[in-house]
């Protein structure tokens, strides 16, 4: 397995971390792959720090050691930590964005027996009026990634998530044996959680994340406010040793392959390798200046010149707009400033600065998503009143 490059890359003196050992949690997904093999490959070690990796089994568990302190850090899902800033369903928290950690890699499955019905999201609207039936389907956490794009892309095809269906939370790594008893119809969850479900065929993939949002952001490496005031230090050397890993996964199909070998154990992600190969290295992107090199099956991608890794500050306001949409937030909050509050991009420039990571000319982003609406955050109160749905 190819390593690192160089070392000792952080300056020693008043430069060096406040701490030198940090908590992070992850879940098990393809994507807690830039903190896994910042571990074994020593990225961490490079700039002063030893990765201590704590593999969590919920996201509300992890919600809960992140706020209370009982880690450092996590590889978190975006709109959880926006909702916990909010307060949405829990007291609120100072939190901080110091990175994303990857872009794409979820997706919708439905069970087999609903796919062979209606695998589109207009088929199966139809389907539902006809059968007078409401599905269950599941998603991994309530102001999550995976509820708002379960959400947006049933509501795109007419089905009102609320009225129709019925929701309920699984953890990502029960969400196929749970397909498989029948206790839910359809689910959105991370890699490779999908893929099992259609390997062990009970499944099949309705659409990919990257397919209702090309190049949406995944997971994100988030902090409390409170551990990034007082360890700035640490946080920069944090993003710089993760830069360099994504740069690391993203260089070749052999990385890839060997990042998803070392997932596959039991004290990652504890699933089958070829599962986790396909998931991570099942395509070129096609333009690898663009892209940077390889995509997972589904469009997963960690670097891609730093375009995957940067934390766009329109990327945390999608966020907010959708759970404003769905009654979550009984009022538009300052949404810019939100995510300029959360989203660090201090620390992230001085770190990129560090890594050698080109940084992008503007702090937002302009996106086109699967419906036809365009988001470049420009006016974020009117993109959520445009729904039909805002309690």
């Amino acid at each position: 397995m190819a390593g690192m490059n160089g070392g000792g890359a952080w300056i020693a003196g008043s430069d060096k971390p406040e701490q030198s050992t940090v908590r992070i949690g992850f879940m098990p997904l393809a994507d807690c792959a830039p903190l896994i093999m910042a571990s074994v490959l020593g990225f961490d070690e490079k700039y002063g720090l030893r990765f201590e990796l704590s593999r969590e089994l919920s996201w509300t568990g992890m919600r809960d050691r992140l706020g209370a302190g009982g880690l450092d850090a996590a590889h978190v899902l975006c709109g959880l930590l926006y909702g916990l800033q909010m307060g949405v369903g829990t007291p609120a928290r100072q939190m901080a964005v110091l990175m994303n950690l990857n872009q794409n890699g979820q997706g919708i499955t439905l069970s087999r027996a609903l796919a062979a019905k209606a695998s589109g999201g207009v088929a199966l609207a139809g389907l539902l009026r006809a059968q007078g039936r409401r599905p269950t389907f599941g998603h991994t956490f309530p102001t999550g990634n995976h509820a708002m794009f379960l959400y947006y892309w049933l509501a795109a095809a007419g089905i009102d998530p609320f009225e129709d269906c019925k929701l309920v939370t699984v953890p990502p790594g029960q969400m196929a044996a749970s397909l498989g008893a029948g206790h839910i119809d359809g689910f959105c969850a991370g890699e490779p959680w999908g893929q099992r479900a259609v390997r062990e065929g009970v499944g099949a993939l309705a659409v990919s994340s990257e397919t209702i949002w090309p190049d949406h952001p995944g997971k994100v490496l988030g902090t409390s406010a409170g551990f990034a005031a007082a360890n700035p230090h640490t946080c920069r050397a944090m993003i710089a040793a993760l830069l360099d890993t994504a740069r690391w996964l993203d260089a070749s199909r052999t990385n890839r392959e060997a990042a998803a070998e070392v997932l596959a154990s039991p004290g990652y992600v504890n699933a089958e390798k070829d599962v986790l190969q396909l998931c991570l290295a099942g395509r070129h992107g096609g333009d690898e200046t663009r892209d940077g090199g390889w995509r997972g099956h589904n469009g997963l991608r960690f670097f891609a010149d730093g375009e995957a890794t940067f934390p766009w500050l329109s990327d945390g306001m999608w966020f907010l707009t959708q759970q404003r949409r769905w009654g979550l937030l009984r009022s538009d909050p300052a949404y810019r400033a939100v995510a300029a509050e959360v989203n660090r991009i201090d620390l992230y420039r001085e770190a990129a600065g560090l890594a050698g990571v080109a940084l992008p000319k503007d702090v937002m982003r302009r996106s086109s998503l699967f419906d036809g609406r365009v988001w470049d955050g420009s006016d974020p109160a009117a993109y959520a009143a445009s729904f039909k749905r805002t309690s």
